[in-house]
């Protein structure tokens, strides 16, 4: 058997990843209650319930102690009993859903008990700010191997449940008001995947936000597996700095009649936990001051105005209009009866709750296009291609992909023209499109020239034309706009292939700008374009 080692690193590093904020003395951990009574729920099931119980794991009464006012969920709970559910694959509709709206309005909502505990606090009222969620210990049988990659779906496999907590993320990085704690599903006695949970457990705790560049502080992880598999394994508050101590064995050491933990093991967590989630407060709380901070005396210095880190998600269309953005807007040829529509919608999804949805009567020989606008230049050089999903309600649609660079007085239009599979109108479709693969707009100088200034963009656009003796009219949905083929930092090793479809936070802008001005002067010479294409494509 291995030896247990010990780590020690600050909190910060190891599982919030905080980059490019001001904040107030994040690189110390605070183990002290919070000032004032927070309200928090946990999902959970039976060993969430034993942990919480009062004599055995002791974990309400200790939250209590710390000034948390706990709710939780279990067995039969909430809208179409989701509460039954907390199996890895589970997350996904809990967090990436249609209904995601629904359940997380009754679970921040939520102030009842659904488990023995003491509870003495008074409710503060309002929502519950803290979200735990854990899966049992059957999820510690994962198959697989330990080094799988993310997959592409959720399964009870180290694939499958890399992709559901990556996944999760894109809600995660909506809310940045809420924090959301992680808890490891807890060892089985049984070997036989002992070496994929602990493997899987690893990733979760040291590279998943990192390999998601998922820079907001409202995720955390606390490593229940870890501190269940050896007396001498610990992830805890110590000496001032997170403690992490991984355990000699894989499998569980604390076991009562069965693979639930017993009492010593789940009041050995409360122990080492509840200073742990008071740090990870502490410091989330922090962030917000500094955002707070930055909002009212301005931005803390940073290399490069509109800088965007590897891995971003553009637009997943879940959290509203992007601050600093003309958000997306139909432009259309007024000359003609051409009509046009675009905004987030729910109808159809290809992941989450909302896409873009791109509705289009285009006249003969005219054109219309959806558009997003920046007030400053965005820094895409961090990655080499752009990304995303797409669906038409109609098989062989073409439509163009419009890059706009340089700057809102002089912008320069680079495009690419996808011509849609008949398998488009069938389900969703993904497409990366290199830098190289977009060329300068016919109407505009240097016709042609290859893309080359992912470093200033300032607008993305889809665009519809029509031929010149028929009108072009249906609908496009679009989602998951994103990076791809990231560049890695200097001296930094290249991130994995599978970050090209992994969420990420949103681009940071601010303020708000007006409407693009030339657009609509760009119709006949749109409509060159159009005459080209439609010729190209005979």
């Amino acid at each position: 058997m291995n030896k247990p080692f010990r780590v020690l690193v600050p909190c910060i590093a190891l599982l919030a990843n905080i980059s490019g904020l001001a904040m107030r003395d994040l690189q110390t951990d605070n183990p002290n209650p919070p000032g004032e009574v927070v309200k928090l729920i946990f999902i959970h099931h039976s060993t969430g319930e034993n942990w919480l119980r009062d004599e055995y794991g002791n974990l309400g009464r200790r939250l209590g102690e710390n000034n948390y006012f706990v709710s939780d969920t279990n067995y039969g709970w909430g809208p179409d009993a989701i509460g039954d559910r907390t199996d890895i694959p589970s997350w996904t509709e809990w967090f990436r859903s249609e209904n995601t709206p629904v359940y997380m309005d009754a679970l921040f909502n939520e102030s009842g008990q659904n488990s023995s505990y003491a509870r003495w606090l008074e409710d503060p009222g309002g929502e519950n700010q803290i979200v735990i969620f854990k899966s049992c210990f059957p999820n510690s049988a994962l198959e697989g191997s330990p080094d799988d990659p993310p997959g592409e779906y959720e399964e009870l496999s180290v694939s499958g449940a890399k992709y559901v907590y990556n996944h999760i993320l894109g809600y995660f990085a909506t809310r940045p008001d809420k924090l959301f704690v992680v808890i490891s599903a807890p060892p089985l006695s049984d070997p036989t995947y002992a070496e994929n949970a602990r493997a899987f457990n690893q990733w979760l705790m040291n590279d998943w936000l990192a390999d998601n560049n998922y820079t907001l502080p409202n995720v955390v992880v606390f490593d229940f597996y870890n501190l269940l598999t050896d007396q001498n394994a610990h992830h805890r508050i110590s000496q001032g700095q997170v403690e992490y101590i991984r355990g000699s064995s894989d499998t569980l050491h604390y076991p009562s009649e069965d693979d639930h933990p017993s009492s010593a093991g789940s009041q050995k967590a409360s122990e080492e936990f509840v200073p742990l989630l008071n740090s990870f407060y502490h410091h989330w709380q922090d962030a917000g001051h500094a955002e707070q901070d930055q909002a009212e005396n301005g931005p803390a210095p940073q290399a490069g105005q509109g800088s965007m880190p590897a891995a971003e998600l553009i637009d997943d269309f879940e959290r509203g209009p992007l601050a600093g953005t003309e958000y997306w807007h139909a432009f259309l040829d007024e000359a003609t009866s051409t009509t046009a529509a675009c905004s987030s919608q729910g109808n159809s999804v290809h992941s989450g709750t909302q896409s873009l949805q791109f509705e289009f009567n285009v006249a003969p020989n005219s054109w219309a296009t959806c558009a997003l606008f920046y007030e400053t230049a965005q820094d895409w050089s961090a990655g080499e291609s752009l990304a995303f999903d797409y669906h038409g309600n109609q098989p062989g649609l073409a439509f163009d992909v419009d890059l706009y660079a340089g700057v809102r007085d002089d912008r320069q239009t680079y495009l690419y023209t996808i011509e849609s599979p008949a398998e488009s109108s069938d389900g969703w479709l993904s497409t990366t499109l290199n830098w190289e693969d977009f060329h300068r707009a016919d109407w505009e100088a240097d016709a042609g020239t290859a893309f080359s200034q992912p470093e200033q963009i300032i607008g993305l656009a889809f665009g519809l034309n029509a031929l010149p003796d028929s009108p072009n009219t249906g609908s496009l949905w679009i989602d998951d706009i994103q990076l791809a083929g990231y560049l890695a930092a200097p001296e930094a090793a290249p991130p994995e292939p599978e970050q090209s479809t992994k969420p990420g936070r949103l681009l940071p802008c601010a303020g708000a700008i007006g409407v693009p001005l030339g657009l609509a002067g760009m119709g006949l010479l749109r409509k060159i374009h159009m005459l080209k294409s439609v010729e190209a494509r005979k």
